[in-house]
């Protein structure tokens, strides 16, 4: 028995950004190796449930004709400086490497900026491995600088505990 597969053309393919849910854990935990090789990688549904119950935080997939092929994580943070406006932290953009250059990161980022434009945000941030010159390009074209801001992290493993 054959089976005939159709091409869709680019009108015809379905592309949905939605909040991530629990049934997406292991897909995302797929998609986060794909980006780090780091064995703790533990996405968990129910970490999964209290994102999206959170008011102030958003996990977004891009789904492509059903199939989950990024992702993107956003942080409404609340802020002081310009009375009641939050700014945005965008963290662990991620698109399959098969998707990449598709226009989904794009998509991705799109849907954050509308999101944090929603909440009146005064910024949106985020942070990008050194060496990963290709991700700092995709960025900048987004309207992202590194040229007025410097990064700076501590990780867990270098927390002074008493």
């Amino acid at each position: 028995m054959s089976e005939t597969h159709t091409r869709k053309t680019p009108q015809e393919t379905r592309v949905v950004i939605r909040e991530a849910k629990e049934t997406d854990a292991a897909v995302i935990a797929e998609l986060y190796r794909s980006l780090v090789q780091d064995a703790h990688i533990n996405v968990r549904p129910e970490r999964l449930k209290a994102i999206a119950a959170d008011p102030n935080n958003y996990l977004f997939i891009c789904e492509v004709d059903g199939v989950v092929c990024g992702t993107l994580l956003l942080t409404i943070c609340l802020d002081a400086m310009y009375g009641s406006q939050p700014f945005g932290v965008i963290e662990n953009v991620v698109v399959s490497e098969t998707r990449r250059s598709t226009g989904i990161g794009s998509r991705l980022m799109e849907h954050a900026e509308a999101v944090c434009h929603e909440h009146d945000c005064s910024k949106m941030m985020l942070l990008s491995a050194a060496a990963r010159a290709q991700a700092h390009r995709f960025f900048e074209r987004h309207g992202f600088s590194s040229a007025s801001k410097r990064a700076f992290v501590k990780y867990r493993w270098q927390f002074r505990h008493p």
